[in-house]
């Protein structure tokens, strides 16, 4: 048995959960903090059989795409305590997607 830690954004994260749960697989959702743009993300747990894994990971795949976003970066000179209040910039970075963990499963027990 394997367990799936996907971290998804959560813009990603409703339509992943209704795609699981409409192909039979369970999922707790756990509301996280990224740290790098600070965002909402999501966290789900998502155990399965080990021959269900890779059915599991192509729906994380189809629903979690990459895409392009323009954000604010602080400006270095600010952060080394230079120019106090010194504007930001925009900056075109990478989100969505997921980052996916696979643990083995000894046991599971559902109470």
């Amino acid at each position: 048995m394997k367990l799936i830690i996907a971290i998804v954004q959560d813009e990603d994260s409703s339509r992943l959960v209704n795609q699981l749960m409409k192909n039979g697989y369970g999922v707790t959702k756990l509301a996280t903090t990224g740290g790098f743009l600070r965002a909402g993300n999501t966290t789900l747990l998502i155990g399965v059989d080990d021959e269900k894994m890779s059915a599991v990971m192509k729906i994380i795949e189809d629903v979690c795409k990459s895409r392009k976003q323009m954000t604010a970066a602080p400006s270095t000179m600010g952060s080394m305590g230079g120019m106090p209040g010194a504007a930001s910039y925009p900056v075109e970075v990478t989100v969505g997607g997921a980052t996916v963990f696979v643990l083995t499963v000894d046991q599971f027990i559902k109470l």
